[in-house]
């Protein structure tokens, strides 16, 4: 397989052609098959099945029932095998929560070569003294991603190998989660007759698809607003600067409803589809809701207004929860590629108005790219995730990871930073 680069073009081996996504999330479950064709001359990979099932036994991202949650996967995974006649043996999972944690962390080595060249070896042990961190017994690195080398007093390098110097220095960022979420995970996939190429951090996972290198650079928030979760991430310079779970998420909206309208959870979720708005102030004052369209006994009539305020309130906490991320590393208002939002909250009409409002920065909602096949079914951003997933997996590839297991923590190392390389 050539890989374009400019003019330049280098012979790429894939150990495997065909790639799954899967994104198991508190809402939905969605599967992504694609297929790498090893005869064209650019990357793009071929959607070949899509699978999307309602989730169940998960609560906040986390596993509260395994048979529920192993039966809403193979549901997924089963309409992306009919879409596609390809049977899936392994993918790639998504992984998020309240009990993923970010922490920075910096390593430092000696130079070990006489010559005071770097050498890989060299890298592969300032990213593994960065590791060393007191953690509980109860968790356990997810990813460890280096986003910044010091060679001697150079700092701001991407790549270190090659170059000179006494003293390596990392700036890395540690994600770790809980031990027993993970394994709850780890045995629903399994159960489901998986094999697991790698677990993503869902946020991570979702703003490859939908981030391109420019934003990256200039400086951009990729923020996930999920039925269960809601997560944000922040790259400049091309590096990812910071991660975080935040406790507010589009669920709670439909709470909301429910108590402030007095009816079931799930009138309250479709009048929040249907009817819903981000901008009470755009909204007449005279425009009604009648609940008897959606059945259950309901007869009342609800301003739609009420409505817009509601789900207005629990937007901006959403926000104000994002500026305070953005004040903790002092990108507030200094983004310059602004915002992109995902997730099923995205799609209330007026979010992205909201969002520009508040956090005073360029917004759009993402979509996923880069895709031949029946990549239209995928025209939306809750397939975001799944399709970063699938990305995630060729860019493993390209670096030469092949397939490794997801517990062997050295071998994810060298993983996470291959693929955070330029």
């Amino acid at each position: 397989l050539k890989c374009g680069n400019g003019n330049r073009f280098a012979i790429v081996k894939f150990h495997k052609d065909i790639f799954v996504g899967l994104d198991i999330g508190t809402s939905t479950v969605n599967t992504v098959i694609a297929k790498v064709d090893a005869s064209q001359e650019t990357i793009k990979p071929q959607v070949m099945g899509v699978g999307m099932a309602p989730s169940f036994g998960l609560r906040r991202g986390v596993v509260v029932d395994i048979d529920d949650a192993v039966s809403s996967i193979k549901k997924s995974v089963a309409e992306a095998e009919r879409i596609s006649g390809i049977k899936v043996d392994h993918a790639y999972i998504s992984i998020g929560g309240v009990h993923i944690k970010a922490l920075a962390s910096k390593g430092v080595v000696a130079v070990s070569r006489a010559n005071g060249e770097i050498s890989d070896e060299d890298v592969e042990r300032v990213i593994s003294a960065s590791e060393a961190i007191s953690m509980p017994l109860n968790r356990e690195i997810i990813h460890i991603i280096p986003r910044v080398f010091t060679v001697d007093n150079e700092t701001g390098i991407k790549n270190p190998v090659g170059m000179h110097g006494v003293r390596l220095e990392v700036d890395s960022l540690i994600i770790d989660g809980s031990t027993p979420f993970i394994k709850n995970l780890v045995k629903c996939v399994n159960e489901s007759g998986i094999n697991i190429d790698a677990l993503v951090l869902d946020i991570l996972a979702a703003s490859r698809a939908v981030l391109n290198k420019r934003q990256k650079d200039l400086g951009v928030l990729c923020l996930d607003v999920g039925g269960g979760t809601s997560s944000l991430c922040i790259y400049e310079e091309g590096d990812l600067r910071h991660v975080n779970i935040l406790p507010v998420v589009a669920m709670h909206i439909t709470n909301d409803l429910a108590i402030g309208l007095r009816t079931a959870v799930d009138i309250a979720e479709k009048v929040k589809i249907e009817y819903g708005s981000c901008l009470p102030d755009e909204i007449h004052k005279n425009d009604a809701i009648d609940l008897a369209k959606f059945g259950f006994g309901e007869e009342d009539l609800v301003p739609r207004k009420e409505v817009a305020n509601i789900i207005e309130a629990r937007v901006l906490e959403i926000l104000e929860l994002t500026v305070r991320e953005l004040k903790k590393i002092d990108r507030n208002r200094l983004l310059p590629a602004g915002v992109v939002i995902i997730g099923g909250g995205s799609k209330i009409p007026g979010f992205i108005d909201l969002v520009k409002r508040e956090l005073k920065l360029p917004a759009q909602i993402g979509f996923p790219a880069e895709f031949d096949g029946l990549a239209d079914k995928m025209d939306d951003p809750v397939f975001a995730t799944a399709v970063g997933l699938v990305l995630w997996g060729i860019d493993s590839e390209l670096s030469g990871k092949g397939h490794k297991p997801p517990s062997d923590t050295v071998n994810k190392m060298k993983r996470w930073f291959k693929i955070f390389l330029p």
